[in-house]
């Protein structure tokens, strides 16, 4: 058994002052619709009885299960109450699961993103379902008068066995909710693991296809109001003048007027990130009539100036932000990177002699790889609910870091932040774009200077014209090869628009006795964030698709030779700050070798082969492409990943289908450009998306068999199927993809797409 002291953090289990007389908590109003799925299901109880801020128990038997972190499709609404239920050791039938709101009072790091929600939540949440089934333990041997440690439990049920006596946790919970919260309780073994590692349906499932309300857009109160917002046509303007009386005659109009999003002296955080703070508000009594009046409304733009301001940076450390002045271009942007990339960069990573050996090379290998910027394209628009009154405000909406933005709001507002509620709806998709929850900032200015509930909307050409984008990257790789053809040295510099994707400490630094490694950026005006495994979306394609080729140029296998460099970096490693632990590193390698068949290749067959660490996860993938009807179609893809203990197999496997979907369709079509500051692309009429018909025709996703704590796994298989697509087009048309989008480059090779 592992024993976890509570004390960590004794915040996450304290019981609510209601409770602590042993109070009696009723339901919740949010969870009056909730109905049994199943008729072995038990009813919804008539009251409850709180353990802990996680745990609800009815006296019925029935558990209710909080999950902490906003939902958009990964999963975590099933997979973090399947670790509390397995700690408590419940019946999952008997299970209900509900979305808890934003409270830091009750609940630690309510963020999904960086694929850190349950790497992040597996002790916490472990050690707040057995700090549960302990009270419920200490109870029964209470009100038994038999020791704590003859009591055992099972699927919900309390047995002592030598006196027969048993009781279902329901008929324990009252005194339960009044036990003193252990100081130290016993985790499971994982061998013992009943629920975690057992594939569970996702508890959103009926109600997704029912179309039950879910989502914010799906709230409605009386009284409530409509809102569309109208920002700068370009990067590098700002709002002049508008005329209000323009639309004031429209039906259902109204009011018209300007909001900035920050205070003058407000220091932004690091996901305060928006180049158009201030934008104007269109107010009435439907969608529809508000976006109409978009359309009439008559506005004047002007150039903004560059602007400086404080900006709580990676690792909450102050930093100057500026964003520049300047209509932007993507040619310019094109050669201002080509300018930097001839220079030095700033040194990341260093070791041994690099620069001697490129003197002394027999041949080195040079080649560089672009990607451009990229929309995230939820397919949920950004939206959200809103109702300010006097001093309190309520927010509804979909984001990913409430934490982060709850200080925005309450200086916006000027509401102190124990006033605001922000309740969690559901996202129609997030991949990094939903961290950044300005629209929350707008909808709650917007009602609190209207005086009503307002639900505020964007349009697709809103989203994909405001930000927030993937930066614009370039790289180039270097190898070094002796008169034998060995590998002496590697050197990679890279940069980007507005920051350098470069990872100093990742492979294949350390597998190499002289490695050079550079970066350099280049501020712009136009607002970059997170994107579905930020970095690591572009250099891991340029890395991998530069070893498969430094692999063919040696004469060797491209997994033999991955492999034989993550044996040095085992055995020999360079340096002593390396991220990554080789071995697993090796073992993804080795397990999508024999999951693919690699050494058994079929005619016609193109495979391409890349893999990567990110997220604390490793993860190989090949991908099958063939020829048909002159056409590249993905065949097959192979993935192998070691993420550790995977906790709800067929939701981890459908997250892993996602992720390279994703990646090939953003690797063959992926694409937004800009001419004077704006974007060329503003819908999908335009904006390629992959189609259902180009995803892979079989996906298998094998996981490494094994007792680790969870990592990543949302992001982790985004990054290498970008380099095993560009490497198995390469065996099937014969030429290289060093700039994404490929399609415009098969085009050119008169490939259809």
């Amino acid at each position: 058994m592992t024993i976890v002291n509570t004390k960590l953090n004794r915040r996450s289990f304290l019981k609510v002052s209601a409770l602590a007389g042993g109070g009696m908590v009723l339901s919740f109003s949010w969870l009056a619709g909730c109905k049994p799925t199943s008729k072995e299901m038990l009813e919804m109880p008539k009251e409850w009885f709180e353990l802990n801020n996680f745990i609800k128990i009815g006296e019925n038997g029935a558990v209710t299960l909080y999950s902490p972190n906003p939902e958009f499709g990964s999963n975590v609404k099933t997979s973090m109450p399947m670790i509390l239920a397995e700690e408590l050791d419940t019946d999952w039938k008997n299970v209900f699961v509900e979305q808890a709101d934003f409270y830091p009072e009750r609940f630690d790091r309510q963020f999904t993103g960086g694929s850190q929600g349950i790497r992040q939540g597996w002790t916490p949440l472990r050690t707040a379902g057995a700090t549960a089934r302990a009270m419920l333990v200490a109870a029964a041997a209470q009100g038994w008068n038999v020791p704590a440690s003859e009591i055992t439990t099972a699927a919900g049920q309390i047995e002592h066995k030598s006196s027969g006596k048993k009781a279902h946790y329901g008929e324990m919970a009252s005194l339960a909710a009044t036990m003193e919260v252990p100081e130290e309780v016993q985790l499971k073994e994982i061998k013992d693991f009943k629920i975690i590692g057992n594939s569970k349906k996702n508890v959103d499932g009926v109600k997704i296809l029912t179309g039950k309300p879910l989502f914010s857009l799906d709230h409605k109160v009386e009284g409530m109001k409509y809102a569309a917002i109208v920002h700068p046509p370009a990067f590098g303007m700002k709002l002049k003048s508008f005329d209000k009386n323009s639309v004031s005659d429209m039906p259902g109009i109204l009011d018209v007027f300007s909001i900035s999003l920050f205070k003058d002296d407000y220091q932004r955080n690091f996901f305060d990130t928006t180049t158009f703070p201030e934008i104007i508000a269109i107010v009435g009594n439907s969608t529809w009539e508000v976006m109409q009046a978009k359309k009439t409304l008559k506005v004047e733009w002007e150039k903004a100036p560059e602007s400086t301001f404080p900006m709580a940076g990676r690792g909450g450390v102050t930093v100057t932000a500026t964003v520049p002045a300047g209509l932007e271009n993507t040619s310019s942007h094109k050669e201002r990177m080509a300018e930097f990339t001839a220079k030095q960069g700033n040194i990341l990573r260093k070791d041994g002699d690099p620069e001697g050996e490129f003197n002394k090379a027999a041949k080195i290998i040079e080649r560089t790889y672009t990607a451009p910027f990229l929309a995230h394209n939820t397919m949920e628009p950004m939206n959200c609910f809103a109702d300010v009154k006097g001093d309190k405000a309520v927010i509804y909406g979909p984001t990913q870091a409430p934490e982060f933005i709850m200080g925005t709001l309450a200086q916006a507002l000027e509401i102190p932040r124990e006033n605001i509620q922000i309740n969690l709806s559901r996202m129609g998709g997030g991949f990094g774009r939903r961290a950044y929850s300005h629209h929350m900032v707008e909808a709650a200015l917007i009602s609190q200077k209207v005086q009503a509930p307002v639900k505020m909307v964007y349009t697709r050409e809103d989203d994909m014209t405001a930000g927030v984008y993937r930066p614009t990257y370039t790289a180039t790789y270097r190898a070094a090869l002796d008169e034998n053809n060995n590998l002496t040295a590697l050197h990679v510099k890279a940069g980007g628009i507005p920051e350098t994707p470069i990872h100093p400490n990742r492979f294949p630094a350390g597998a190499l006795d002289n490695y050079l490694a550079e970066g350099w950026d280049i501020p712009s005006n136009i607002t970059i964030g997170a994107f579905r495994a930020p970095r690591s979306n572009f250099i891991a394609g340029a890395e991998q698709s530069f070893l498969d080729e430094l692999a063919e140029e040696m004469g060797k296998d491209p997994i033999d030779f991955r492999l034989e460099l993550l044996k040095r970096a085992e055995t020999n490693p360079v340096g002593s700050n390396n991220d990554y632990d080789p071995k697993r590193y090796a073992g993804v390698l080795e397990l999508v070798k024999e999951k693919s068949n690699w050494n058994s290749p079929k005619d016609n067959v193109h495979r391409g082969v890349s893999a990567y660490f990110c997220h604390n996860s490793y993860v190989a993938e090949v991908v099958d492409t063939v020829i048909k009807d002159n056409k590249p179609v993905v065949e097959n893809v192979y993935a192998a990943v070691d993420c550790g203990v995977v906790v709800n197999p067929d939701a981890a496997a459908n997250m892993g289908e996602g992720a390279i979907v994703d990646g090939i369709g953003n690797a063959f079509f992926g694409e937004l450009a800009f001419e004077n500051g704006v974007p060329t692309k503003s819908n999908f009429d335009k904006y390629r998306m992959i189609r259902q018909k180009e995803s892979p025709k079989k996906i298998e996703i094998h996981f490494v068999q094994n007792n680790e704590d969870p990592t990543g796994l949302g992001e982790p298989l985004f990054p290498p199927v970008f380099a095993a697509l560009a490497n198995s087009l390469y065996k099937a048309t014969g030429k290289r993809y060093y700039e994404q989008p490929f399609a415009p480059q098969l085009e050119m090779q008169n490939l259809k797409m």
